[in-house]
């Protein structure tokens, strides 16, 4: 029950790769919440961290909130290239997807263009120290001749012969990639391979001069057989000078060389391109000696991920790695019988749905000639290979065709009898073309990425022990691909480029902030709750075959002793599990149980079925329990996992109590006080914003976007939410101006006063995306508060995790980095506002600071204004008493963003299975079946 079982007491596991670890999973279990992080988001993400790419590519302004408003070309060369063999196997993807994004271009925004550019530090770092603590960081320092000039040439390859319907083919990256290297082998005097670097599409980058013009090139066919020719056009774009870097990390100019950091990107990653597979957005050895069997056809890979950044001491290569599962290579009948429990080829029928769930969209190579083509599974075929045949042409008559049979075809054309032949062939590649292969002559094609959340219990065991490594020895495995031959670091193509890489680890001092005081003791033993609703009316359902006698006495004990008054229930009731399926029998049930006016109702949950393919009441029944009782009904809901409370620690019980009485209303923690440079100001609203997006195989279901708010001064822990459908994968907030305005307007109805600030955190948005904060959101915030007379200071900070930075303690020290460690020297941007804080102690794996940027700032806040403020938020979470790795207001804002996704999911599963005409693919669209029931609107529903 992973999904909705992230429980909150604070000791957060840190360090798992792939996932966007927000702040960890506690050690109390079973409560809900949102989704796990470290599992997977759900499309954003499915959330892996961020691979390669380039970091701080942003244009920078003056501190404080103010707007800022030929090629030539060598003499033609024509070669005739000799065929070599094409084999298209897939190639790693050498350049990961945010450098794909990026223009080539040196312009910037003119200073009168009127274009809001993020804000330059306003002071030389942060002071404030409890005590220094001396720092190891995973940044290499990356040395350049400022000198040299990089050649950008534009690479255009075109087949000879159009496709059969005449449109131009779009070539695979694989035969892109075999091309250039056959242009540079065959001529590699005039084109030096060693001293180029490729991007896999249109680019390449040259230390020295190449023949421009047109070339032909001649690739045959794996049997060596049919030749096919291709004109190459390679023409000059420009000169990179690499001192252009220089001056931009000493500040002399504002706009950063995107053109120059692309390509030094390009370079660094020629070396593991051509040694190692690029999958999932790192680069992972070939050798099988470094996976890890994960068993049901899944293997565990460790990855080298990087990026390159310009900080205060230079440019570095910023390194780690990630632990990501892949379907393992073998035959496709080995695979459905090791991933399906149970699966018997003699008996297929009887698994006909689980196996064209598990193969459709894979991409498989066959066996039965000599070809090393990856072919897509468009699905089954409805016959059975005994039955399937097709029309072949007549050989002595070319205008009639006759049937022939599929066994006779391939044992005639191939020398190959068929063992399986009661069970149906995969339909390969596009489905207007027939293809039919029997599975016995299919292997599974190898690094292709299996979703995280489609992992089983013991499966996610494994993977976080892999991922979930101690600081030293993460520090050693780093240390390890730093000086790796076949890494980005090592070879002879950067050495060509006069690039070399320090192999030692960033030292610095990092600063222990002071905790803030709390009102709440941190021990839940003894600690009380600072306020609460006495709970007098309320109920307990059980769904599955038993209930728990002793569940309802023990957390009405443990809210006691928290000071939350908790009455024994009005309520206790068992129904079947199945009944959680049955969205009308469920609404019913609970229309009934409103008309009692209950306060809360806590829902025992049965536990997920140990086998993955077992039907699955858990998640489906939760998403419907939710999507009812919220949007439908009106009713608050607790749920919790049935194995958690069949004999309910004293930790878990604490936990629920806390998540009760957060959205009943109460106050489980705060400050003794906001910081004076707060307090002087008047009103504050700290506002969360993130969007959830669908997982990457769904190409139709929108994103959702939430917006939380604070809704109390000076206290500011609770909170209420909007959510909003929109476009797909779109993640600019479309629209942020009404969803923030709401939000004010119910803080004024509720304080009889207006906000005076606004800091907005703004979750889930790259570097490359700050543009768009900035210039679109932002905009359309301040649009919408215009309109309203409205016109309160804005603050606004990107908040980041999915980021490759760590820290580690530097000598003999053991552990992770102290609570309180902030970083905003040497390893951050030399010209933006941005700083790295730890704010929990990870107890599990290496702790992970999150990295803010301060884009806008109209309150004139210091470094060490707002990470006091920023540390002290993070002791203010609802779900527990210790701090946690990001401000609420972005924990919050993903949560009420999956929220979103919980009411879709369930309403599609609805629609999916109603008559036709009440199925709609636009419905999910529509804002008002994300809008809660106005009993809930302002409260805290989504923790």
């Amino acid at each position: 029950m992973e999904r909705y079982s992230a429980a909150a007491s604070g000791r957060g596991r840190d360090g798992q790769d792939g996932g966007r670890g927000r702040r960890g999973r506690g050690r109390g279990g079973g409560l809900e919440g949102g989704p796990a992080r470290g599992a997977g988001r759900g499309g954003r993400g499915v959330r892996g961290g961020r691979g390669g790419g380039v970091g701080g590519i942003v244009d920078w302004g003056p501190a404080g909130g103010r707007f800022r408003g030929s090629t030539s070309s060598a003499p033609s060369v024509q070669t005739r290239i000799e065929p070599q063999n094409i084999s298209t196997e897939e190639l790693p993807e050498p350049i990961v997807p945010a450098m794909q994004s990026l223009a080539i271009s040196t312009s910037s925004a003119p200073e009168d263009s009127g274009k809001r550019v993020p804000i330059k530090r306003p002071d030389n770092g942060g002071k404030n120290c409890d005590r220094p603590v001396p720092l190891r960081v995973n940044h290499f320092l990356v040395r350049y001749d400022p000198e040299r000039i990089i050649r950008h040439y534009d690479v255009n390859v075109k087949p000879d012969l159009r496709s059969e319907d005449g449109r131009a083919v779009k070539l695979p990256k694989t035969v892109l990639s075999m091309i250039r290297n056959k242009l540079f082998s065959d001529d590699p005097d005039n084109f030096p391979l060693l001293k180029s670097a490729y991007d896999g599409e249109k680019n390449i980058f040259s230390a020295e001069p190449l023949p421009t013009g047109t070339f032909k090139v001649g690739l045959s066919n794996e049997e060596g057989i049919k030749i096919r020719y291709f004109t190459v056009e390679v023409q000059l774009v420009n000169e990179l000078k690499c001192s252009k870097l220089g001056d931009y990390i000493r500040g002399e100019i504002l706009s950063i060389p995107r053109d120059v950091l692309q390509a030094l990107d390009v370079i660094m990653k020629e070396n593991p391109t051509r040694n190692m597979i690029f999958a999932s957005r790192s680069f992972h050895p070939i050798e099988p000696d470094t996976q890890v069997d994960l068993h049901r056809g899944i293997i565990a890979s460790r990855g080298i991920k990087h990026s390159l950044k310009p900080t205060f001491q230079g440019l570095a290569l910023c390194m780690d790695y990630s632990v990501v599962p892949f379907r393992k290579q073998m035959p496709v009948i080995d695979y459905l019988q090791e991933h399906i429990p149970g699966f018997n080829p003699n008996n297929f029928r009887r698994f006909k749905k689980q196996v064209k769930e598990a193969l459709e969209g894979l991409n498989v190579t066959v066996t039965h000639r000599t070809t090393n083509q990856k072919y897509k599974i468009a699905g089954l075929t409805d016959q059975n290979t005994r039955d399937i045949s097709f029309d072949v042409e007549n050989p002595s008559d070319q205008n009639s065709q006759g049937k022939v049979n599929l066994v006779s075809y391939f044992r005639k054309k191939y020398n190959k009898d068929i063992i399986h032949m009661d069970i149906p062939c995969l339909a390969l590649g596009k489905s207007n073309r027939k293809n039919y292969v029997p599975m016995e002559f299919c292997i599974i094609a190898g690094w292709q990425r299996y979703a995280k959340e489609l992992l089983d219990v013991n499966q996610l065991g494994e993977l976080r022990k892999i991922s979930l490594v101690a600081p030293k020895d993460r520090q050693r495995t780093i240390r390890d691909m730093v000086e790796n031959r076949v890494g980005p670091c090592s070879g002879d193509i950067i050495q060509n480029f006069g690039i070399s890489v320090d192999v030692e680890m960033t030292t610095l001092i990092g600063r222990v902030i002071k905790p803030p005081e709390l009102k709440l003791d941190t021990n839940l033993r003894r600690s009380l709750v600072i306020t609460s609703e006495p709970i007098r009316e309320w109920g307990i359902l059980f769904f599955g075959e038993y209930s728990l006698e002793n569940f309802a006495p023990e957390l009405i004990s443990r809210s006691q002793r928290m000071n939350i008054r908790m009455d024994q229930p009005r309520l206790n009731e068992l129904h079947p599990r199945k009944l959680l399926l049955d969205v009308q029998k469920l609404e019913e049930l609970l229309e009934r149980i409103k008309s009692a006016r209950l306060q809360i109702l806590v829902c025992v949950l049965p536990k997920e079925p140990k086998e993955p393919k077992e039907p699955k009441e858990g998640p489906a029944g939760y998403n419907n329990l939710k999507w009812i009782s919220e949007k439908k009904v009106g009713i608050l809901t607790q749920c919790c996992l049935a194995k958690n409370c069949s004999r309910p620690k004293d930790q878990f019980l604490a936990n629920l109590a806390l998540n009760i009485n957060a959205k009943l209303g109460g106050s489980n923690v705060e400050l003794i006080k906001q910081p004076n440079f707060l307090q002087i100001k008047g009103h504050f609203m700290f506002v969360g914003a993130d969007v959830n997006h669908p997982r990457s195989y769904n190409t139709t279901s929108p994103s959702i976007a939430a917006v939380v708010g604070t809704m109390n001064w000076p206290a500011a822990n609770k909170y209420s939410a909007r959510i909003c459908p929109q476009d797909h994968r779109t993640e600019k907030i479309l629209k942020f101006g009404s969803m923030c305005m709401e939000l004010v307007n119910t803080y004024t109805s509720l304080n009889q006063a207006m906000p005076k600030n606004i800091i907005l955190f703004r979750d889930g948005v790259s570097d490359g995306q700050f543009d768009m904060v900035l210039n679109e959101e932002l905009t359309d915030l301040k649009m919408t508060f215009q309109a309203s007379n409205y016109s309160p200071r804005i603050t606004v900070v990107v908040a980041q995790k999915r980021h490759t930075t760590r820290m580690f303690l530097d000598g003999n020290q053991d552990g992770n980095v102290p609570p309180g460690t902030v970083v905003d020297t040497k390893i951050t941007h030399p010209c933006g506002f941005d700083f790295y804080i730890c704010s929990h102690y990870g107890s599990i794996g290496t702790s992970k600071p999150a990295h803010y940027h301060v884009l806008w700032d109209e309150n004139g806040f210091t470094s060490d204004e707002l990470q006091e403020l920023i540390h002290g938020m993070c002791f203010t979470c609802a779900q527990c008493t210790k701090s946690v790795s990001l401000v609420p207001p972005v924990l919050y804002a993903d949560r009420a963003a999956y929220r979103g996704r919980v009411y879709h999911d369930a309403m599609e599963a609805y629609q999916s299975s109603a008559p036709p005409p009440s199925t709609s693919s636009t419905p999910s669209f529509d804002e008002q079946l994300y809008k809660l029931h106005p009993d809930l609107e302002n409260s805290m529903f989504f923790i």
